[in-house]
């Protein structure tokens, strides 16, 4: 398919289409509104294969007097809790905080109907924390940053995604 620049964009060109060319663009954010706008065709389509994509969104805030510092962020969709951000104040590590955001939220997925949790890390930051927990790697992309690897970790929730994911050599 063509491309032609438009306005600091690039335009794909579809002779094919009766449509008005469609023209791609760099977005200065993402808010909820353009997420979703973004997000829209991949739910059509999901759903229409009945795996509707609809991410529910788990927050746990550190709440020090009323003020949030640190915490935790993870989606929980098709069985599965992906933890997006775990951070914890320097000045609050090594008091189990961590440990207690992850548990916390793998109790929480579990009643949600989550089979597993997975996340991703980066090699000089926290694969060993995860690793104490349960949770075992399952992929690594490297120079990610330089000589480093990001680093993907899985955990099962229940006894039966433990079975299965042993017998099929999943990723545990």
């Amino acid at each position: 398919m063509p491309v032609a620049p438009y306005d600091g964009c690039m335009t794909l060109i579809d002779e094919r289409s009766e449509a008005a060319p469609v023209t791609i663009r760099r977005l200065p954010a993402l808010d909820p509104a353009i997420r979703e706008a973004i997000t829209h065709p991949l739910a059509e389509a999901s759903t229409a294969n009945n795996f509707a994509f609809a991410p529910r969104y788990l927050a746990l805030g550190l709440d020090g007097c009323g003020m949030i510092d640190g915490g935790l962020i993870a989606q929980l969709y098709w069985d599965w809790m992906y933890v997006e951000i775990l951070a914890v104040p320097e000045r609050l590590r090594g008091k189990g905080l961590g440990r207690d955001l992850i548990e916390q939220a793998e109790t929480i997925a579990r009643a949600e109907g989550c089979r597993g949790a997975w996340v991703d890390t980066y090699s000089f930051q926290s694969p060993g924390f995860y690793e104490k927990l349960g949770y075992r790697p399952f992929g690594r992309l490297p120079f990610y940053p330089g000589t480093e690897e990001r680093v993907f970790l899985a955990k099962p929730l229940d006894e039966e995604a433990e079975r299965i994911m042993t017998e099929r050599g999943t990723a545990l």
